[in-house]
């Protein structure tokens, strides 16, 4: 085990360093000067120029590149072409919007999706069980932004329950009013990630609801909720959490949409931002932090399914040997 977490961690690092030369080199591909964005309509040669040499966008790729990987590894995500002002600390402030909104809509999903997915397999026969089924096709095809502007347009602007978009000024010093503001978005992101959970949990349900070991385990005397909780839910539970974890990169990386629909100073928010504006170093770092944020949650789904099958480590060990 030791040496496959050695191995997993050092593919996560040469997945990063891969990860960070990729999106270096596809935003330069990208059209456009980030120099305009600093310079008034009608510049001059002499002073776009000088805007180059500011941001050292006049330098040779490889040092722009060298420069940037000097500043990852002392922990700096550079500094904005626009403001002037280092990138780190307004990513870790907008983490604190777009990781709480995460979070809560995936356990908010998982919550929804694993006893409706359960259902929809055991019941498959009645009507329910077959509406279940036939609801999450449904909610796959409903993109989010509308379901996010049908929620502002009965909650928000009709009832007005709640917030239609925005995040207090103060952030989460003001507990209540910031929760509030996450409700709706948070509902939006959890129906869409349920129903295409609820697919995969019915197929693994299926699954296991087939298998030999199950109809052992009953033969032998078990209740059925006795076999699925000692067999079944372990051996359903390894393709969900594989599921799972894509699921939670998918809206961490989706959340651009959902904060932009809600008005969210989230990374999403700032990633749109820093593209209209060519901000190299905030695209730069919004991109690198979230695909470090996929690569642990594919790390952790990875060790999580080992020690849920014992199957899993018998291959690992067998294949270290």
């Amino acid at each position: 085990m030791a040496r496959y977490l050695l191995r997993r961690l050092a593919f996560l690092v040469v997945s990063l360093a891969l990860a960070s030369v990729v999106l270096f080199v596809l935003l330069r591909l990208l059209p456009g000067d980030p120099a305009n964005a600093l310079t008034s309509v009608g510049a001059s040669p002499e002073q776009i120029a000088a805007a180059r040499h500011s941001i050292g966008s006049d330098r040779p790729l490889p040092e722009q590149f060298t420069h940037w990987l000097g500043q990852l590894a002392h922990g700096d995500l550079g500094t904005s072409f626009v403001s002037s002002l280092p990138v780190g600390p307004e990513v870790t402030s907008r983490l604190d919007v777009t990781v709480p909104l995460t979070l809560a809509a995936f356990v908010l999903a998982v919550l929804i999706a694993v006893p409706a997915g359960f259902v929809a397999a055991y019941k498959r026969r009645t009507w329910y069980g077959a509406l279940l089924s036939a609801v999450s096709q449904l909610g796959i095809a409903i993109p989010v932004f509308w379901l996010g502007m049908i929620l502002i347009a009965v909650f928000a602007l009709n009832a007005g329950w709640l917030p239609a978009g925005g995040f207090p000024p103060d952030g989460w010093s003001e507990p209540a009013e910031a929760i509030r503001s996450l409700v709706l978005p948070v509902v939006t992101i959890a129906l869409v990630m349920s129903a295409s959970l609820i697919r995969y949990v019915r197929s693994a349900t299926l699954d296991v609801l087939g298998s030999d070991y199950l109809r052992t385990a009953r033969a032998l005397g078990s209740s059925f909720g006795r076999a699925m909780w000692r067999h079944g839910l372990r051996n359903s539970s390894v393709p969900v959490i594989s599921v799972l974890a894509i699921e939670l990169a998918s809206t961490l990386l989706g959340a651009v949409v959902v904060e932009s629909v809600y008005a969210l100073p989230g990374l999403g928010s700032m990633l749109a931002t820093g593209i209209a504006q060519h901000d190299y170093p905030v695209v730069q770092a919004v991109l690198f932090v979230s695909t470090l944020a996929v690569l642990l949650i594919g790390f952790a789904a990875d060790l999580l399914q080992r020690v849920v099958d014992p199957r899993l480590r018998g291959r690992l060990s067998g294949g270290t040997r």
